[in-house]
């Protein structure tokens, strides 16, 4: 991941075609040892590619992915009164639990 940002960072730079030499480069610059495997890959992967269209490309594949957020919402509203009536036998189960105790904690 350390070697993709610092290669988007140069692309960003105006440098549109990032040498493996560049990237090191810039992790370097902070400190960063570069793996060679690893950024050999990424440069052969990413050779003659447009930095924006792979965002792009990116992108729309992201939004088709599912989040959870929206199946998570929708849960709740599907079950409707059924989540209200359980949480509410919940507390009562939790007071009846804190009656048995007569105030007296385990370690008072």
């Amino acid at each position: 991941m350390k070697h993709l940002a610092a290669y988007l960072l140069l692309g960003l730079a105006g440098n549109t075609a990032p040498s493996a030499e560049d990237v090191k480069a810039v992790l370097s610059s902070v400190g960063i040892d570069a793996d060679e495997e690893r950024l050999t890959k990424l440069i052969a992967e990413l050779e003659g590619k447009d930095i924006q269209e792979l965002i792009a490309e990116g992108t729309t594949k992201l939004a088709s992915v599912p989040s959870g957020g929206a199946a998570a919402a929708a849960a709740p509203a599907a079950a409707g009164g059924a989540a209200a009536e359980e949480k509410k036998e919940e507390k009562e189960e939790e007071k009846e639990e804190s009656d048995e105790d007569m105030g007296f904690g385990l370690f008072d």
